[in-house]
């Protein structure tokens, strides 16, 4: 059907397009736009009222402006598309203004400059900011009556004119007054996110905490906490402490604790911890505290068990009961080397034996960790010890505590034996085992220290070794003191090996990390000082970098005295530890600059013929990781990123990537980077092929994954008759299973929004040490795979009563939706699925509680949570959504 021509059209554009001359002339005027007769009347009467007030009798002016208010006002109420008001009132803007200038003081020049001020959003020259500029000189009624569109053009130009103004050093107090306005309406209108950056742009979150409601808070929290990652310091602080005051504020205490441990401000930890007034939901802060690895003296001893760890070896065993898993598992039923795609009569020719034991030795270690029985050392564990040499010896006996792994009572009595052995090895290993047992578990007796301060001066190496390690391992964060002076002598050796000396400091950093302890970064400083060059280039010189950095774990700017101290150790060790303590300051910030700065080291073109150290480029790109690795944006660039290096980077730099790639993504295995870790494992260097190995396994850490179990099985057959890269294979194949598919090494907890510094620490130092994995993992020094403790943690749920009695309850388990900025109360899992507790938890999984007979004391369902009785739940009530101020997805 063919649309019928409009005359009025025709007539207003006669000119034919296919007429030359017509493209010559200047193009005519869009027809004048036909108004109906309603429209024409509104035009005609708010000109008339304009003209009005041009009037020389005074009298008539109040009335004509309160009729224009009118008009205006009951357009502007619900905006969808610009009211007729302020579209006929355009072309008299110029006009208005030069009125209310020629009009004396009085109330009525008020009143036109509030609709001065309305007709400014669509009337005004961009940039002008005359809507603020009217609002400040006009009546100062209430702005909500003008409409939300108008309170958000108002809010805009005040962030605008905050920064002139403090450009200028100018008073701004009359945009903090008006801001004060706006907020309390945007909190009323579900705008609680515009409420918020309006405060931000003015520098004052302090006001935020007395316009938050009951209804709004979370809302408010919610999307504080997630715009931390978006703003530079020391502006993510103030937003964290903020939300923190404000979950205080409504007796939020374990969403308060969170975000205390996200600024690693142990002070404010302790502070909201011993203010909590609830029994019940202090037991439930000590839990968190437990699992953030921090330990707070001077409470019940109940609560002090909490927090120590102590049952979390008879809660693990509870779960593996639960589940079915306790039966031991051998190496063989990791590998399954009847599905390897065999190769021939060769296959497993030219690796030899002792090698194959060692793999086993840690993939038995990983795969039954926490459960106290394996077939190989629990049994006769002699037997096993004496198939493996010297420092394979060594590992052996220390996997033992990664068996009794928590269980600080049955491992002890089961590692005693060895510490009396002849050998040095097997005794270095008991002590390291002693280590083990003791990470993440405090215990009053202090074993850790009783049995080990006495090797830490011990004339063989080996045993010292030993003993340091387990001793970092097994303080991990407790910065104490007294710890200094026991572990300073071996850094000031000028006898011991470097080793020795990479690990001592190793040990301070775990134990001092995230502190910036002055006596402990100026023992370690003085170290590398007085070290000669030739020491300094030492593969395990880099360790006395990794301790350093530790200390200034996650400080920021703190740590810029540490870094200008750096700048007195020559190159090329000095640039290396200024890159790694840099990486650690900054672990988890998202700070782009620190990345950008990070790239532009990887971009340097060094020559080889000139023997120019490149070492500090391949921490350059672990420190990218380290940075970006804090919030999804970010990581998802730096994935990117590491694609380009691949490509165009030195060769450094792409035996770098792979365990990158593995850092961004611990215990998370995301298709596309098992992609790319399956294609460099069969990369011609041979390094890159055992990083990317390695990688694949810490990708997959505890998650079972079969398309990697593939993966490893088929780069098996392709390795037999490569023995560093067949190792490498079995190790990842055992990392795949840790704790039979149990355990997490990701060093986030929280939803993935607090970071574990003790879990870093021990990543770090794998992560380093897996740079130069030729002379470290796969040489004599493959014991520092234990530093993989630091990060384990059963990935689980499970649920007790107010008297830490197990309460098994049906909770709906699906992947976390992000609900920031959203309105109401919307679903924050998605396609769940209903189990009882105790359930394991995947990486990217929320839960919530099923029912509404019982409340979860915190804010975040994950790990071991306490459940208080609902005291409103009526068995046979329909269901409604009776949410408590403890039961949140903030």
């Amino acid at each position: 059907m063919v649309a019928p021509v409009d005359k009025k059209e025709v007539a207003v554009n006669p000119v034919s397009s296919d007429d030359p001359a017509a493209s010559k002339k200047a193009p005519a005027k869009p027809a004048p736009v036909e108004l109906s007769e309603e429209d024409k009347q509104l035009k005609e009467e708010l000109e008339m009222l304009v003209q009005r007030l041009k009037d020389p009798d005074t009298a008539l002016h109040g009335p004509a402006l309160e009729a224009l208010r009118t008009q205006i006002r009951s357009a502007t109420s619900s905006m969808t598309s610009v009211p007729k008001p302020l579209k006929f009132l355009r072309d008299h803007y110029a006009e208005l203004k030069s009125i209310h200038t020629a009009t004396a003081e009085s109330a009525n020049k008020r009143v036109l400059a509030d609709i001065i001020s309305v007709l400014a959003m669509t009337s005004s020259e961009e940039g002008s900011r005359d809507s603020l500029h009217f609002k400040l000189i006009g009546s100062g009624e209430e702005l909500g009556s003008w409409g939300h569109e108008y309170v958000r053009h108002l809010a805009g130009e005040i962030g605008v004119e905050y920064e002139a103004r403090n450009d200028a050093d100018e008073s701004t107090d009359d945009l903090v007054a008006l801001a004060k306005e706006i907020v309390p309406f945007n909190m009323k209108h579900n705008a609680e996110a515009e409420a918020c950056d309006l405060l931000m742009e003015i520098e004052r979150l302090d006001l935020l905490s007395q316009y938050v409601d009951e209804q709004a808070y979370q809302r408010v929290c919610l999307y504080l906490v997630s715009c931390v990652t978006y703003v530079p310091e020391p502006e993510d602080a103030a937003l964290l402490r903020t939300a923190l005051e404000i979950f205080r504020k409504f007796e939020r205490y374990p969403a308060a604790l969170r975000l205390a441990a996200q600024l690693n401000d142990l002070a404010l930890i302790k502070e909201v911890y011993e203010s909590c007034p609830d029994s019940a939901v202090k037991k439930q802060l000590a839990l968190i505290l437990g699992r953030h690895h921090i330990f707070i003296e001077g409470g019940s001893i109940e609560l002090n068990d909490l927090i120590s760890n102590t049952n979390l070896s008879s809660h693990f065993l509870s779960l593996a009961r639960e589940l079915d898993i306790m039966d031991p598992k051998t190496p063989e039923d990791i590998y399954k080397s009847h599905l390897e795609p065999s190769r021939g009569a060769g296959f497993g020719a030219g690796v030899d034996s002792a090698r194959q034991n060692l793999a086993s030795t840690f993939v038995n270690a990983f795969v039954n960790a926490g459960f106290g029985v394996d077939k190989l050392l629990t049994d006769d564990g002699h037997k096993w010890i004496y198939k493996n040499k010297e420092h394979g010896m060594m590992s052996a006996a220390a996997s033992l505590g990664m068996l009794y792994a928590w269980d600080v009572d049955g491992g002890l009595a089961q590692i005693d034996k060895y510490l009396y052995t002849e050998d040095e090895y097997i005794k270095a290993g008991a002590l390291l085992a002693c280590g083990i047992v003791n990470t993440g578990v405090r215990n009053e007796a202090d074993p850790a220290l009783a049995l080990l301060s006495d090797y830490l001066t011990d004339k063989k190496n080996i045993v010292r070794t030993g003993a340091i390690m387990g001793f970092g391992l097994a303080y991990a964060g407790s910065a104490r003191a007294e710890f200094v002076d026991l572990l300073t002598p071996a850094l000031n050796d000028t006898q011991s090996s470097m080793e020795v000396v990479g690990v001592a400091a190793l040990a301070l950093g775990l134990i001092f990390v995230g502190t910036c302890d002055g006596e402990v970064t100026s023992a370690i400083l003085q170290t590398m000082m007085e070290r000669t060059d030739a020491q300094l280039q030492d593969t395990y010189a880099r360790f006395l970098a990794v301790g350093l950095g530790l200390t200034c774990l996650g400080k920021q700017e703190a740590a810029d005295a540490t870094l200008a101290a750096l700048q007195a150790v020559p190159p090329p060790f000095g640039r290396l530890a200024q890159v790694l303590v840099e990486a650690c300051a900054y672990t988890g910030t998202g700070n782009v600059l620190k990345v950008q700065s990070m790239l532009h080291i990887c971009s340097e073109h060094f020559d080889k013929e000139k023997k120019q150290d490149d070492t500090h480029q391949s921490i350059a790109v672990l420190a990218i990781a380290l940075i970006a690795m804090g919030e999804d944006i970010g990581s998802e660039m730096a994935l990117q990123t590491m694609n380009h290096l691949l490509q165009y980077g030195e060769p450094v730099i792409r035996r770098s990537v792979p365990v990158a790639l593995a850092l961004l993504c611990v215990s998370n295995p995301k298709l596309t980077v098992l992609d790319t870790l399956s294609k460099l494992s069969h990369d011609n260097d041979l390094e890159v092929a055992a990083s990317s190995i390695f990688g694949m396994g810490l990708v997959g850490a505890g998650t079972n994954n079969s398309r990697i179990a593939a993966m490893l099985r088929g780069l098996a057959s392709f390795y037999q008759k490569e023995p560093n890269q067949l190792f490498m294979v079995r190790i990842a194949q055992g990392l795949l299973h840790f704790g039979k598919g149990t355990m997490s090494l990701s060093p986030y907890h929280s939803d993935r929004s607090a970071l574990s510094p003790v879990a870093a620490g021990g990543l770090i130092a794998v992560l380093v040490s897996c740079l130069d994995a030729t002379n470290v993992l796969l040489g004599k020094s493959h014991y520092f795979l234990y530093y993989l403790v630091t990060a384990m943690h059963p990935r689980m749920l499970m649920t007790f009563d107010e008297n830490m009695k197990p309460l098994p309850v049906t909770v709906r388990v699906g992947q976390a939706v992000d609900v920031v900025g959203q309105a109401g109360k919307p679903k924050t899992i998605t396609g769940f699925q209903t189990h009882t507790t105790p359930v394991l938890l995947a990486y990217g999984e929320r839960a919530e509680v099923a029912t509404e007979e019982y409340i979860p004391l915190s804010s975040l369902m994950e790990g071991l949570v306490i459940l208080r009785k609902n005291p409103d739940y009526v068995a046979a009530a329909p269901e409604e959504d009776k949410s408590s101020k403890y039961s949140s997805s903030g």
